[in-house]
């Protein structure tokens, strides 16, 4: 297995630190040719508007959608990345999205880059904790038939799964912490 992950702007950095210590074949996706070498796709934090202006000018936004809409291509988007996987996005300055994942999301909900922390998560089924990081975390807020909730915190949706795809509002990557990474790689 081939995991890609989005290296145009954000923290592909870090994810592709917890892929190297799991020992994954890891491919930075810059290309639509690079894209073609991969069986599954990491879509980073970072800047959600910059990113989507990357997607589109670097010509991956179309074969991204063209193969998830054939099911060969699982995503697992972390804060950013999953703002560009909802449907729709509320919040200043929304960008135009993938429209993938049947999620509505608030853009920066927890407030600015000041204003972020910390947190502790349970995986649903799981017995231990694991410490994530919201760093201008975007809220679901809303939830569409078929999306299934694998972890909460505060009573909000922070991890939720649809088919092939996998979203998060926080970052376990820079936490370190590999159980989202594992759950994406063996359950997606």
């Amino acid at each position: 297995m081939t995991v890609g992950v989005l290296a145009l702007q954000g923290d592909f950095a870090e994810h592709i630190s917890i892929l190297r210590s799991m020992r994954i074949r890891i491919v930075e996706v810059r290309t639509p040719l690079d894209l073609e070498a991969v069986d599954r796709l990491i879509i980073p934090g970072g800047e959600s508007t910059v990113i989507s202006g990357l997607l589109q000018s670097s010509g991956l936004w179309q074969k991204i959608c063209t193969r998830v809409r054939k099911k060969t291509l699982p995503i697992f988007g972390t804060c950013a990345g999953l703002i560009l996987l909802a449907k729709h996005v509320t919040g200043k300055n929304a960008p135009q999205t993938l429209q993938l994942l049947d999620v509505t999301v608030d853009r920066n909900a927890y407030g600015s880059q000041i204003q972020s922390f910390d947190r502790k998560i349970r995986l649903k089924g799981a017995s231990k904790s694991l410490d994530v990081a919201f760093i201008r975390a975007p809220k679901i807020t809303e939830i569409g038939k078929g999306v299934e909730v694998l972890a909460t915190s505060g009573g909000n949706p922070v991890l939720v799964r649809q088919g092939q795809l996998l979203g998060a509002t926080f970052h376990s990557e820079v936490t370190g912490t590999p159980e989202i990474h594992k759950l994406f790689l063996d359950a997606v």
